[in-house]
């Protein structure tokens, strides 16, 4: 499998091949967005150096750590803290992990069925970073004669170590999530009320700091606005009732959104096609 060099490279060849695909990144791209996409990620930081928020948690990045994050969960990478940053980046098809497993051996455990405390960040130990780095090398070095059943397999092995380690931690154990007080009651009370209409003035009201100063130590903590991070989360929670068969009109009143157009124009924007679109694909 060719080893790509882009995040976008790597999730439209995902998509594309409906399998999985590799990216071996040195540099930081054009920063993103808190943003969300149709496929699943494990990020696998190799330098550490940068700060993950997913949804509504923060995590400290260092060497040898690894994150699961599925298709419903808005993510950003803040805080730079150095020139270097490599990592590796798998995007997955969500039903390619579902059709390699077996009544007896679930290789999606886990991106799905999320409890309340979902911790995405995984340690592994010295022994476990070089067990992943050689099925990635298996990976991205088969050739010839037989390769996709050897990156098929030892994807597969991949998958069977990460959910070990993940049932062998625990799904909430050891998180090391790193945030201040502050913004961490702010993210928890913006997600208890995602439903419903939220304002920077209420924030500020519901919390006794100036508007100024709580966007001000919102942005400093999690590299991006209060409204840009309301309505990531939003189109994350819309995307999952329209992939659960729910109607458009039904996501978009549950998400938290207040006016339609502003709904259509935010989900198309973020999620590439429209949500009838996403809703048809999402069924078929």
């Amino acid at each position: 499998m060719e080893e790509l060099y882009s995040c976008k490279q790597a999730i439209e060849t995902c998509i594309k091949s409906q399998t999985f695909s590799i990216a071996h990144l040195y540099k930081d791209e054009n920063a993103m967005e808190m943003h969300i996409h149709d496929c699943y990620e494990i990020y696998y930081s190799i330098s550490g150096g940068k700060q993950f928020l997913i949804d509504n948690k923060f995590y400290g990045i260092e060497p040898g750590t690894l994150f699961v994050i599925n298709q419903y969960e808005s993510h950003k990478l803040t805080q730079v803290d150095k020139m270097v940053h490599e990592r590796i980046v798998l995007s997955i098809h969500p039903d390619y992990t579902k059709k390699l497993s077996t009544a007896e051996t679930n290789l999606d455990a886990c991106f799905s069925g999320r409890p309340r405390d979902f911790c995405h960040k995984i340690s592994l130990s010295r022994e476990q970073q070089s067990r992943f780095l050689y099925y990635i090398n298996k990976i991205t070095g088969a050739e010839g004669y037989g390769h996709d059943v050897i990156e098929k397999a030892a994807f597969m092995e991949m998958m069977i170590l990460i959910n070990n380690t993940l049932q062998t931690n625990g799904s909430h154990a050891s998180c090391g999530c790193v945030y201040s007080q502050q913004v961490d009651d702010i993210l928890s009370y913006i997600n208890q009320n995602i439903n419903f209409p939220i304002t920077i003035e209420q924030l500020s009201g519901e919390f006794f700091l100036s508007e100024s100063y709580i966007c001000r130590i919102f942005k400093a903590a999690t590299g991006t606005t209060i409204n840009k991070y309301i309505c990531a989360r939003r189109i994350s929670i819309a995307k999952s009732l329209l992939s659960e068969g729910r109607s458009v009109t039904e996501a978009y009143e549950k998400s938290g959104f207040t006016d339609y157009s502003n709904f259509f124009k935010a989900f198309t924007k973020a999620v590439g096609i429209s949500p009838k679109k996403y809703a048809q694909c999402s069924v078929l």
